[in-house]
């Protein structure tokens, strides 16, 4: 068994966003030893972290992912005795067979980095228990040939969507793309803003929900609120109503951080359940009216649209090559839109 010598790479940290960043990052911290001959920086680290390539290196080196006493560096840098160095790079891709697909793809997007997709809501975004066929990635190895893979076999993913929820997801098409990408996740610096159609009105029109999200104790299948204590970790999002129906309301969300379900717990948590989110409540009629049809007109709300009124509206980030910030914009899908404009409707009938 090898002596682990105390200048070794240490693992400090793996990191997964679930909802939002999908490759296990992890995290190395190490000091160079007082001993260490001058050497470039990407061939000393192929002898300090396990798994992994020259070529992996370097596209951390590059993307700004690898550091040397707090600054970024080059790939040619010299290490010397006592350097801090802390590399954060995706976890490398495991043996997996995931079959390529025949599934059609509405791309939004595409050059020689990356592509953007708009997901239609019920697509599953990778293979899982109970859905190995029929996803997003059975799609996109059909599709593109040589997408790189994070450390889950997932081709391409930098992050993901719920099932049931649309809108738009960035694939990276390059190995240093998926570093570049993953690590701005990693950074909380992309962009994505949602539209969720929830029950009632905000008592502030404008606000932050800034409470812990962990799995539920009574059901792992869903998401909890902990706003005392340690336990969980800190979700971030920001919100502002666009419309009010009364008994309904149009939010803009923007995620500062990427947890499970987090737009969904969140507004759960403060009262405000996602209108048709079956998961976390929304399925039934929170919100009274006096009206005799008003239980037929939820129902039939509930019928164009049985899903939670989710959609990832518009992304933005660096590219990775271009070193240009670019942004994207999607419309909401017909479901939401003919939900809306009954919704519309009602009010304008109702009120």
């Amino acid at each position: 068994m090898k002596e682990k010598n105390e200048n070794d790479a240490i693992l400090i940290e793996e990191v997964q966003e679930e909802d939002e960043l999908v490759p296990l990052f992890e995290r190395y911290r190490f000091t160079v030893d007082k001993g260490q001959i001058p050497m470039r920086l990407d061939k000393y680290l192929l002898h300090k972290v396990p798994n992994t390539s020259r070529n992996r290196m370097q596209n951390g080196i590059d993307a700004g992912a690898i550091v040397v006493n707090q600054k970024s560096s080059k790939a040619a840098y010299k290490v010397k005795p006592f350097d801090e160095i802390v590399v954060s790079l995706p976890k490398p891709a495991f043996n997996t067979e995931i079959l390529p697909q025949n599934i059609p793809l509405t791309i939004f997007y595409e050059d020689e980095e990356l592509l953007i997709v708009n997901k239609a809501a019920g697509m599953v975004v990778h293979p899982a228990h109970a859905n190995w066929n029929g996803t997003l990635i059975n799609a996109l190895l059909y599709h593109f040939q040589g997408l790189p893979e994070n450390a889950d076999g997932r081709v391409g993913l930098v992050h993901r969507i719920d099932k049931d929820t649309s809108g738009l997801l960035v694939i990276a098409k390059t190995d240093f793309s998926m570093t570049y990408l993953a690590k701005q996740f990693f950074d909380h610096t992309i962009e994505r803003t949602y539209y969720a159609l929830v029950w009632g009105i905000p008592k502030k029109l404008k606000g932050t929900i800034d409470v812990n999200l962990a799995r539920s104790l009574k059901d792992r299948r869903i998401i909890d609120a902990y706003p005392e204590g340690d336990t969980g970790k800190r979700a971030i999002t920001h919100y502002e109503v666009l419309e009010d129906f009364d008994c309904v309301s149009l939010v803009k969300c923007n995620l500062e951080t990427g947890r499970t379900h987090q737009i969904r717990a969140h507004f759960k948590y403060i009262g405000h359940p996602l209108f048709s989110d079956a998961s976390y409540g929304g399925d039934k009629i929170l919100r009274q009216a006096k009206h005799h049809k008003y239980q037929q007109f939820i129902e039939n709300c509930f019928k164009i649209m049985p899903r939670q009124a989710l959609h990832a509206k518009s992304l933005g980030f660096m590219h990775p090559t271009q070193q240009k910030w670019i942004q994207f914009e999607s419309e909401l899908p017909d479901d939401f839109k003919d939900v809306l404009e009954k919704w519309r409707n009602w009010k304008q009938n109702n009120g």
